[in-house]
């Protein structure tokens, strides 16, 4: 089964969590894995044509085990510049999830980016 989360950040210059694997496999049997397929972070801020830098956001991604938190040591982006009106794809590598393990995100800058994580259940 392939899933799909849209988080549209409001406030995301504190990491926040924009994906758990699931922690149980159909008809709440035995607990399975998530591989995430793809990663798309939107900067939806308005473009500027004479200055790429304006509006421009950092991104930092975090991929955390269940129960734990985001820290620089399960960091695996470290502030991705993404300019306004652009979207960068995470598409090359499949993220392995075990259950309950979850992906944050923070930028440095909020109402800036729309964010689509894309899961197929193993």
């Amino acid at each position: 089964m392939i899933t799909s989360t849209l988080v549209n950040s409001s406030s995301i210059t504190v990491p926040v969590r924009v994906f758990k694997s699931t922690n149980t496999g159909a008809n709440g049997g035995t607990p399975i894995t998530s591989a995430v397929t793809t990663i798309m972070i939107c900067n939806t801020a308005a473009i500027n044509l004479t200055d790429e830098t304006v509006n421009s956001v950092n991104v930092n991604v975090y991929l955390v085990k269940a129960g734990g938190s985001y820290s620089t040591t399960n960091q695996v982006v470290n502030t991705l510049i993404v300019p306004a009106g652009e979207t960068v794809f995470f598409s090359e590598e499949r993220i392995v999830l075990d259950p309950n393990d979850e992906i944050w995100i923070g930028t440095s800058t909020a109402n800036a980016v729309a964010v689509t994580v894309s899961s197929l259940l193993v």
